[in-house]
């Protein structure tokens, strides 16, 4: 297990990309919870070089701001993780992810961008923690760094967003 930064937590949720394939997939997930505080966990092999040029250029230089943990496989993932508050996103899920009463501490794990989560990963959540994130009829998938904002942002409305606060500079941007 490897941390690429430290800081105090903000939101005790967090984060987990399963093999994750693009770059800027994952940079726009670092600044998601740069943002909302989250601690983002990547499950090797990732498709990439952590210092890729376009991996920076999505996160903005925010990864300073967000704990990372890069772990070698799933097994180390499930031996530090409450799995009856742990749940993943896949097309075939129980429920969909604004069903749940999330609580700090909960995880919520994200599978690679075109293969999804691996069946061992989703035989070891409860059927009722597969999460599903409702999509038009005969559409198969939506962008993994867009799936992870629905979700993570759910899960921080339903904590009141704790330790969040919205900017009194009218100049500033919430988005770029």
């Amino acid at each position: 297990m490897i941390e690429l930064s430290s800081r105090e937590k903000i939101m005790p949720f967090n984060v987990v990309l399963v093999e994750p394939e693009i770059p800027q997939n994952t940079g726009n997930i670092i600044r998601l919870c740069a943002n909302t505080g989250a601690t983002l966990h990547l499950v090797e092999p990732l498709a990439f070089d952590m210092t890729e040029k376009s991996l920076r250029r999505a996160s903005l230089d925010y990864s300073h701001l967000t704990d990372v943990v890069i772990h070698k496989s799933v097994d180390d993932i499930f031996e530090t993780l409450d799995l009856d508050r742990t749940f993943a996103t896949t097309v075939g899920g129980n429920k969909t992810y604004n069903e749940v009463e999330y609580q700090p501490d909960d995880t919520i794990i994200f599978g690679s961008e075109s293969r999804g989560l691996p069946d061992a990963v989703l035989s070891a959540i409860a059927p009722d923690n597969r999460l599903s994130i409702p999509m038009m009829p005969s559409n198969r998938s939506i962008n993994l760094s867009n799936a992870v904002s629905l979700v993570v942002y759910e899960m921080w409305r339903q904590q009141s967003f704790v330790g969040g606060e919205l900017s009194k500079q009218s100049s500033r941007p919430y988005f770029s």
